[in-house]
């Protein structure tokens, strides 16, 4: 078999999408070249906002065989796993936390695979190789975050040195629920009169929802997203991280992922959220409204995934991050875990009590949230997942 070659590429358009997406399967569509691209060529991510392109790929000959995306970040801006005091305690010290390599999708905290390789690859070889755009020259280190459980074990046992810092999120998996009122059969009497009430508030207010895909999404219902989207980020004193022409380009490039919930009034759409689904799993992202209407955002952003899942037979729906409100709606705790290389030992050696410490937190975090979810005694989940 010919040896792995490691090449680095500047940007998504060194490789062609046809190359890239045969690698990565059908349920991960921010892994996709036309998502990454979108990201690069509409000015999201690039030297200027802080995101250089390093992306890492083997080949055999001329053979595409495996890929991982990967920045040199300038700041922690769009990660959603917080280094900002390592940094901050670092650079006190006198040392340099940044550049660091970064392997994520930018400003997207969704777990997903972060390597893909063609069969027949050695997974060992890869990880070695691949190792070395880090652990050589002046990055201070590489950090991993929101990759798979299975990925994150492979590369432990890969890279022992590695630190594992671990966090929550709340999914909803369909467990053979049937319909809307079949999960909410499984929750407890108090839950299911709150969220049928929360959804009677949204339609007393003369509010519809309504279910856009794909082609169905034209060019004024995404313009009117977008400025709802940036509604959310104003309200912070702040620009969101996208800009109009990255969904454009997804639209174009990718409309069968998408979906687009709308909500009207007197038929005219005041609030939408857009969502990104696989052939398994429903991915919530991107939220705004131009009305403060009750409840609106747990009707377009929770309930109405729940049932696209529930009539497209998508047994995943991840809402985003953060938000123990999505406890009591029935989305479940899950255990997340980033791993992160230290060059300095110094450095490496406070990042690794720290986690320790963080540890012993989240996972408390978790058992408490776990007891607090909102099913019924014999319809109960416990730690592993299983009914």
């Amino acid at each position: 078999m010919t040896m792995l070659r490691r090449q680095p590429l500047p940007s998504m358009e060194a490789v062609s999408a046809r190359a890239w997406n045969a690698l990565i399967g059908d349920d991960h569509p921010f892994l996709r070249h036309e998502f990454l691209h979108a990201l690069e060529a509409s000015g999201s991510v690039c030297p200027a906002t802080g995101w250089v392109p390093r992306h890492q790929t083997l080949w055999q000959g001329e053979a595409l065989v495996g890929l991982m995306p990967l920045y040199h970040k300038h700041h922690s801006f769009g990660e959603y796993v917080f280094d900002w005091a390592w940094a901050d305690a670092w650079e006190r010290a006198g040392g340099r936390y940044y550049p660091k390599a970064l392997t994520a999708i930018p400003y997207t905290p969704a777990p997903g695979p972060r390597l893909a390789l063609a069969p027949g690859v050695d997974p060992c070889e890869a990880r070695e190789t691949l190792a070395s755009a880090w652990e050589e020259g002046e990055l201070s280190g590489w950090h991993l975050l929101f990759a798979e459980e299975a990925e994150v074990a492979e590369w432990q046992k890969a890279r022992p040195g590695l630190l594992a810092r671990h966090g929550v999120q709340f999914q909803w998996q369909d467990r053979g629920y049937g319909d809307f009122e079949g999960f909410l059969a499984t929750l407890t009497s108090k839950r299911r009169k709150a969220i049928r009430r929360e959804r009677r508030i949204v339609a007393d207010q003369a509010l519809s929802l309504h279910r856009l895909e794909g082609e169905a999404i034209d060019a004024a219902a995404l313009e009117h997203f977008y400025r709802c989207y940036e509604i959310t980020y104003l309200e912070r004193g702040r620009h969101g991280y996208l800009n109009l022409d990255f969904f454009r380009r997804l639209r174009a490039t990718m409309p069968e992922n998408l979906l687009l919930v709308q909500a009207r009034r007197d038929d005219r759409p005041v609030a939408a959220a857009l969502y990104l689904q696989g052939a398994r799993t429903l991915f919530g992202r991107y939220w705004g409204s131009e009305v403060s209407a009750d409840c609106l955002h747990f009707e377009a952003c929770y309930y109405q995934g729940i049932e696209h899942c529930l009539a497209h037979g998508l047994t995943r729906f991840d809402p985003g991050t953060q938000g123990e409100h999505k406890l009591t709606r029935g989305f479940e705790p899950r255990l997340l875990t980033s791993l992160h290389h230290i060059a300095d030992p110094r450095l490496r050696d406070a990042v690794a009590r720290f986690c320790a410490e963080e540890r012993e937190h989240v996972l408390a975090y978790r058992r408490a949230a776990e007891s607090a979810l909102p099913f019924r005694d014999e319809a109960k989940i416990d730690s592993a997942g299983e009914q």
